[in-house]
């Protein structure tokens, strides 16, 4: 084949490598494709062709290999660094091996980069390989090496101790560039004593020496080279930090003395060498650390602070054309991303991935970013990450900025395949007015806003005017009270004084503060609820800013997110039960910020999933983490419903659907806990799972009825498999069966009913269960079956009409469902049901109707709720016998369907209940959104309460014990 005469540089690098191989009779490819690849590698690199000229023997052994046409990837990386280290038996050995495995390797990468036979992602994934096996393999040969110079490190526990390595930055996210430094930290599990050794050396000495050695040996210049430049400044403590800490020593790091910036570096951590299990204890150690409980918007402040400083820098060394740290640069994208991760990664694990097109797919997924958005970082990240390889590739040198001398551009835009360096600075510069754009979006200073100039009672917080002044201010902005109002601002300030908060916390509520006071100002003045005043208003927001003053992260969430600040005061505005549960648990106040979840409340699959998401990670032997989560599984839940249910955008009907959904989760879940935990101390019964368990948890009342309400307790029954119910489980601690269900259920009780951090998850009733609180915990279904025959009262068959399963086992559940039918369809005398029903309707009536000449109780009052109840179950038990179907539902809405599908109530009396019942229940809701008793103003739904009436006395009074009501 005849080839050009050289013209470049680069072309004589060739021709030295064509007389070599001449030399040595090595056959050269012939096809077109290789030739035209070689030329534009070897116009592209002259670290390439330089390195062919003077190692010509590594790129013929590529050649022969076959090795340019290879995709590698990890698994044939590890494997050809162990063929290359075989028979290494000492440092100087290894450090050669090294060096000529790396200088194979970036031929071969560098050369699929710039032919385009590999992706970007690919050529990132084999760099990010090849830093793993070069740093795990050189460990694996220098441990033992200095386990027999110093012996062995033994830790306080006596196992033997390894090193664990962990890869930061870009090689721990796996997107290692052409010519990058690979950051790493070193750790190891336990502090102690090197034993067998000549001398005596502590753990961090023996490490210490064993990490000097491992980097020396990867960054050192020699004649052949370097393997990786190694960068151990990420450190705690940094340079002045130990060079490898043991496990105790790094928690206590994170958890006290780290700064922000530091989560922000954790993100991308990864073990890339050492056991096995100990890695994954070191990261289950440090996620904490990096991905908080709540979502945690002080994190968007760090990084704007710390991109200001990098800008500063950038300003500072003339580097506007790095296309890294510059405007509109590949660490722009990976900020937004990142902001992210840290703000919501602890509440949604999805986000907890290292590569930042990951995190990018990932947000867009959920929602948080437009898919244009996605679009455009993802565009800018493949062409910015390429032109780095390509800036890179020429001398394999580390560099991010755009060269200057005219044919350095030209070169650079014509690997990238552009005609000429105008066009390629025009695609740049697009792609990165993009992603400054997006990431000013992202990162904009709310504080910036300027103040509503109408009201503008931004000074009334920054600049307190004379109480005369204020009190006018507010008085013209709306306040009914501007005296107490001020004298409430007062004392919150003061209370802000005597907390001594930090300079952070009291920046970000000098922030707050304006925006809040010109918010309800502005809430108040589209308002249409008459309680939505800006005095309670004000009241109910400053409560909660009281319960969350010491947690900066609260306050940076409302400074950061203005809309979130908005719904905490239109919510308090409207809503007293909202400010006072918020305060009680802020946590909740994470719900705000995503807008679509808080108006949109969870089904009963998204909630068992959202339970998966926060129960999972958490270790199997702690109780007291899975009680403190699901009270706030409970409590965020029941806020969303709230949310929803206090701006219209959920009928009522559907309420309390919701909320008996959060309930049913909430038992099946605590149940599983239960089980776990008898499990571990008695075994189980014989044949029995965490499915089909045996035991079954009956819901009553409004639960029962799927009818719960915001302050609702739970009406609960519980009931075993009686068969093989004195036979022991087979634990070490084995207990009868019928022992096991009791402790069973007096765990379940535990574990929802003992107050946490977050309090109660429900306050449980068990007084429904036969022979009520003399009765046992738990009864076989066979003996609940025989007290429903014989023993129980009309008022207890009452209850079972809105006697549901809630939790446990299905089989057990079918077969209680057969006995609640038989039970409700017995045969029974109408007359005796009708006043057995009316004397327990007037013994309630009696002691818990709190009606008064101002106030009707809901509930309880004459023409309320429970007479609306009474009647409809002693329809089922009056018709059940001749009328199966009454027996299918729980809930009073679908029972009226049905008796009105019979006709077995006189004229529109079906209709009139139902609408009654809604309307009361209506009203009850909203009283309980203003923890208001469940009573209103006498003159209020007075035809409903008055239909109500009449149909009682039209079908329960004595005189309709001859006509039946006029029903069928």
């Amino acid at each position: 084949m005849n080839h050009p005469a050289p013209t470049t540089p680069n072309e004589n690098h060739w021709q030295d490598w064509l007389a070599w191989a001449a030399e040595a009779g090595i056959q050269l490819p012939e096809d077109a494709e290789f030739c035209r690849a070689r030329e534009r590698v070897w116009a592209s690199s002259e670290y390439v062709a330089l390195s062919a000229a003077r190692h010509p023997q590594i790129f013929a052994a590529l050649l022969a290999g076959d090795d340019l046409k290879r995709v590698y990837g990890a698994t044939a990386m590890a494997t050809a660094l162990r063929d290359a280290l075989a028979g290494v038996d000492d440092e100087a050995a290894l450090t050669s091996a090294l060096r000529q495995f790396r200088r194979a390797q970036m031929l071969r990468i560098i050369w699929r980069d710039l032919a385009d036979w590999a992706s970007l992602d690919e050529t990132l994934a084999d760099l990010s390989a090849l830093g793993d096996v070069c740093v795990r393999e050189s460990l694996a040969l220098l441990e033992p090496w200095l386990h027999a110079e110093l012996g062995k490190p033994i830790g306080e526990d006596g196992t033997p101790q390894r090193l664990i390595v962990l890869a930061m930055g870009k090689l721990g996210a796996g997107e290692l560039n052409l010519s990058s430094d690979i950051d790493l930290i070193f750790a190891y599990p336990s502090r102690g004593q090197v034993q067998e050794g000549p001398r005596s050396l502590t753990n961090e000495q023996f490490f210490t020496r064993l990490c000097q050695r491992l980097v020396k040996l990867l960054e050192a210049q020699t004649p052949e080279g370097y393997v990786f430049r190694v960068d151990t400044r990420l450190r705690p403590f940094g340079d002045a930090g130990p060079l490898a800490m043991h496990f105790d020593a790094l928690e206590t790091y994170y958890e006290s003395h780290a700064r922000e910036w530091e989560r922000y570096a954790m993100i991308k951590a990864r073990v890339i060498a050492g056991p096995t299990q100990a890695g994954a204890e070191l990261m289950d150690m440090l996620r904490p650390f990096v991905y908080r409980r709540y979502l945690d918007f002080g994190a968007i402040d760090s990084l704007r602070h710390l991109k200001s400083l990098i800008d500063q820098d950038v300003r500072r060394k003339g580097m506007a054309d790095n296309i890294k740290l510059g405007p509109g640069g590949i660490r722009e994208i990976e900020f937004i991303g990142q902001s992210f991760q840290l703000i919501r990664g602890g509440r949604e694990p999805e986000l907890q991935v290292r590569p930042i097109l990951q995190v990018l797919q990932c947000l867009r997924e959920k929602g948080l970013l437009e898919s244009e958005v996605v679009a455009d970082l993802t565009d800018a990240y493949h062409f910015l990450r390429l032109t780095e390889n390509r800036l890179q590739a020429w001398a394999d040198r580390q560099t991010h900025s755009l060269p200057t001398r005219a044919a350095d551009c030209e070169r650079l835009a014509q690997s990238l395949d552009f005609a000429d360096w105008p066009s390629f600075l025009a695609q740049l510069n697009h792609h990165r007015t993009l992603v400054q754009q997006h990431f000013d979006e992202v990162f904009a200073d709310p504080a910036s806003a300027a103040p509503n100039a109408e009201t503008d009672l931004s000074r009334l917080w920054t600049d307190p005017p004379e109480e005369t002044t204020a009190t006018a201010q507010l008085r013209q902005a709306g306040f009914h009270q501007p005296e107490r109002a001020w004298q409430r601002l007062e004392q919150f300030r003061h209370s802000v004084q005597r907390k001594g908060l930090g300079q952070i916390a009291l920046q970000r509520l000098k922030s707050l503060m304006p925006c809040l006071l010109e918010q309800i100002a502005s809430c108040q003045a589209s308002a249409t609820d008459a309680e939505a005043s800006p005095d309670l208003t004000l009241e109910r927001v400053l409560h909660v800013l009281d319960a969350i003053l010491g947690r900066t992260a609260y306050l940076s969430l409302l400074v950061e997110r203005p809309d979130g600040l908005n719904l905490l005061v239109r919510l308090c505005a409207m809503s007293p039960w909202f400010s006072e549960r918020t305060a009680r648990a802020p946590l909740l106040l994470d719900e705000l910020l995503d807008a679509r979840r808080l108006f949109a409340p969870l089904h009963r699959a998204d909630l068992d999933a959202e339970l998966d998401s926060l129960l999972g990670p958490l270790a199997s032997d702690d109780l007291e983490q899975p009680m403190e989560r699901l009270r706030q599984f409970a409590q965020g839940n029941q806020l969303r419903v709230a949310a929803a249910d206090i701006t219209g955008a959920i009928p009522l009907m559907v309420v309390s659907d919701y909320l008996s959904e959060i309930a049913e989760a909430a038992v099946t879940r605590s149940l599983c806990l239960a089980w776990d935990g008898l499990r571990q101390r008695h075994g189980v019964p014989a044949g029995r799972d965490a499915q089909q368990n045996g035991f079954l948890v009956l819901g009553y009342g409004k639960l029962g009825g799927i009818e719960l309400g915001y302050h609702s307790d739970l009406d609960l029954v519980f009931l075993y498999d009686g068969e093989g119910a004195t036979e022991a489980t087979e634990g070490e601690r084995p207990v009868t069966a019928a022992q096991f269900y009791i402790r069973l259920g007096q765990r379940l009780i535990h574990i929802m009913t003992t107050p946490t951090y977050s309090g109660v998850l429900y306050e449980i009733d068990m007084r429904l269960r036969p022979d009520g609180q003399k009765g046992m915990i738990a009864r076989s279904l066979d003996a609940f079956a025989n007290y429903q025959r014989e023993e129980a009262w009309t008022w207890e068959h009452q209850a079972l009409v809105r006697a549901r399963p809630v939790a446990g086992d299905p089989q057990l559940a079918e077969r209680f469902a057969e006995v609640r039918r038989e039970i409700l369809r017995l045969k029974r005398n109408p007359d005796k049901v009708r006043a057995e029903v009316r004397e327990m309707r007037a013994k309630m009536r009696a002691n818990l109707d709190k009606s008064n000449a101002q106030q009707f109780d809901l509930k309880q009052g004459r023409g309320g709720i429970a007479d609306i109840e009474f009647m409809v179950q002693y329809a089922v038990l009056r018709w059940a016998a001749q009328y199966p179907e009454l027996t299918d539902w729980t809930d009073n809405i679908r029972l009226l369907e049905t008796l009105k599908r019979l006709n077995l109530l006189p004229g529109d009396a079906a209709e009139v209940l139902t609408e009654a019942y809604k309307s009361l229940r209506a009203a009850y809701h909203r009283n309980a959104l203003r923890d208001a008793p469940g009573r209103v103003a006498n003159d209020q739904l007075i035809t409903e309460r008055g239909r109500v009436e009449q149909l009682w006395r039209s079908l329960m009074d004595e005189t309709a014990a001859n006509s039946d009501g006029g029903a069928k």
